[in-house]
């Protein structure tokens, strides 16, 4: 099975959707104690956590639709920016994953204005799952680089010379009609000579 222009951009729209699907649950747990509460319970998602996350994720669903759309010198452009996307990703999960007491200080400031944890930091498997999915944006724009290659170019959006009309010939060229109603005059009315 061949990937296609169309596959290859449900392909990274999908990673991008798994992106913010993966960014959205909790990342990282500890506990809290304030004035009025001594155990205040510390959540935090992975948007929180990572915020380039969510904003890689969205470049990813756009890498997809414009995918879609360019030609051969967009399509590089598009998969270097859907691997840069991918990078982030997984760079910002592992580094959250690894290092989490900075995510969890900053969500106890956000749920009882203190800073100072109480209980242990825990990690859930979320960003590692996330770190997963933006490798796997990076394998896809290799992928589809490759796969690209072969794709059929199309001239949808270029202008080809028309062909030179014989004297006789009372033909108009598709292109030169529309040029003509852009004008205000009528395509199909013989020209003056």
């Amino acid at each position: 099975m061949s990937l296609s222009r169309g596959r290859a951009a449900v392909l990274v729209i999908v990673l991008g959707a798994l992106t913010l699907a993966t960014a959205g649950p909790v990342w990282v747990r500890s506990q809290t104690a304030t004035a009025l509460d001594p155990s205040v319970a510390v959540s935090v998602s992975g948007g929180d956590a990572a915020p380039a996350v969510n904003a890689a994720g969205l470049v990813l669903v756009a890498a997809g639709l414009a995918l879609a759309l360019g030609g051969r010198v967009a399509r590089r452009i598009v998969l270097v920016v859907a691997a840069g996307a991918g990078v982030l990703v997984a760079w910002s999960a592992v580094a959250v994953a690894t290092s989490p007491v900075e995510a969890a200080t900053a969500g106890a400031g956000e749920a009882a204005g203190v800073t100072d944890l109480t209980g242990p930091v825990t990690v859930t498997p979320w960003p590692w799952l996330c770190a997963v999915v933006g490798a796997l944006a990076v394998a896809a724009a290799v992928v589809v680089e490759i796969a690209g290659r072969r794709w059929a170019t199309s001239s949808r959006h270029e202008r080809t010379p028309a062909p030179a009309a014989s004297a006789g010939d009372s033909r108009v060229d598709a292109h030169d009609a529309w040029d003509t109603l852009s004008r205000g005059a009528d395509p199909t009315a013989p020209e003056d000579r």
